[in-house]
């Protein structure tokens, strides 16, 4: 018998149809003897109907009375799959964020997890019941609600694991695990069984969009192992853990990660002078505009060319603010581009193979490929390209990692 935490998207709760498929796998787990708590998101679209309400009282909603409103989603599937599930003989019982006492910060509609009281769900246990919790949400030192931000329910069940010492947290979405990259762009991905949280992270944080980051964090900082599952599909889904060694035999690399959303913006002639890096990134992050990846390039005239990425959302407010510093230093002119796009290879084998870099840039040379930035890490490289070309340097580095999957006949 395992204590498992298992947690449902909102497309797997979308309609009542649905929530019973959700109740009918859960009394599954529980008719095999295992210990069940579950973790539930919003109604897909939900959360966003509820803002949209929020936002024709006020362009700009105190964000309090926001996490009132939003909190309310999950309020609405916990009872539902809890009533599905008594209908089903199971024992259940819901509890919102509040009444198990998720004890978060006061920063609304970002709130960060600082402690749960997990007694009462223990109690439930013993008492033979599913314990169906509402996630995304908490209460402050002052009894207000909150909100975890977009993707949190992921984070509570993973922190619910961690306080239970669960066996396992299964997150069940609209994938069936995770895959060496988007199956959409290259029809020959795999599935991968097993990823480390070290390369689940990176994943996360360059562009896949399974898991959200904070919830792999949070689950490699307590070392709860973390499964991925399709919702209504059977199988092993992909497992997350700490674990490094069934995977020396694997691939160098785990995946390719690839993300869109990504703009260049480049100050040139600024002068070569101590603490110019700081006059130019500084206004930026007083803008709370997040840098990604930067490339300083020193000219023979004792000057230097600045250039950094941003979230393409952030593109007008981040050039807007180096014009400003570009007069500031006298500069000699600031360009932007928006059409770029950066692609990412990650795996824990990079640490005992030379050469993983040098191989990625021959793959995208022989596709014509031109790289404008590059980063690295101990488990990642990332590289900044023209964003019609994203698809076919995926494609040419998934096959040039041999991580294609076989095809049927073959």
């Amino acid at each position: 018998m395992a204590l498992i935490v298992q947690k449902f998207g909102g497309t797997s709760v979308g309609s009542i149809e649905r929530i019973e498929q959700v109740a009918d796998k859960v009394k599954k787990f529980r008719d095999a003897g295992d210990d069940l708590v579950i973790v539930l998101s919003a109604m897909s679209g939900e959360t966003n109907r509820l803002i949209d309400l929020a936002k024709q009282i006020s362009d700009q909603p105190v964000t309090r009375e926001l996490d009132v409103i939003i909190s309310t989603g999950e309020q609405v599937t916990i009872a539902l799959l809890a009533m599905a599930l008594i209908k089903r003989g199971v024992p259940a019982v819901s509890y919102t964020g509040a009444q198990v006492r998720i004890l978060t910060d006061s920063a609304h509609s970002k709130a960060r997890i600082l402690q749960i009281d997990d007694q009462k769900i223990r109690n439930d246990l013993k008492e033979g019941r599913v314990v169906v919790v509402a996630g995304f949400q908490g209460v402050d030192e002052h009894g207000n609600i909150t909100t975890l931000g977009r993707g949190g329910s992921d984070t509570t069940g993973v922190a619910l694991a961690a306080a239970l010492k669960a066996d396992e947290c299964q997150i069940y979405t609209d994938v069936d695990g995770v895959y060496t990259t988007d199956p959409r762009v290259v029809s020959q991905a795999q599935r991968l069984d097993k990823i480390t949280f070290e390369e689940m992270l990176e994943m996360a944080s360059l562009g896949s969009k399974v898991l959200q980051i904070r919830a792999v964090e949070f689950a490699g900082k307590y070392n709860v192992p973390l499964r991925v599952l399709h919702s209504f599909k059977e199988g092993p889904g992909t497992l997350i853990t700490i674990d490094e060694e069934e995977t020396m035999e694997q691939p160098i690399i785990s995946g390719i990660a690839f993300n869109r959303d990504e703009a260049k913006l480049t100050i040139r002639g600024v002068p070569d002078t101590p603490g110019v890096a700081f006059k130019i990134l500084g206004p930026i992050s007083g803008a709370n505009i997040e840098v990604d990846m930067i490339v300083q390039n020193v000219a023979h005239d004792n000057t230097t060319d600045f250039t950094f990425t941003v979230h393409r959302n952030d593109y007008q407010a981040a050039l807007q603010v180096l014009e400003n510093t570009a007069v500031e230093l006298a500069a000699r002119k600031v360009v932007g581009d928006t059409k770029i796009a950066k692609v990412s290879i990650v795996g824990v084998g990079m640490r005992s193979h030379a050469g993983v870099a040098s191989r990625m840039f021959e793959a995208l040379a022989k596709d014509n490929i031109n790289i404008q930035m590059i980063s690295t890490s101990e488990i990642k490289v990332s590289v900044v390209i023209e964003e019609k070309y994203l698809e076919l340097a995926v494609r040419a580095l998934h096959t040039a990692f041999e991580l294609d999957a076989p095809r049927q006949g073959e």
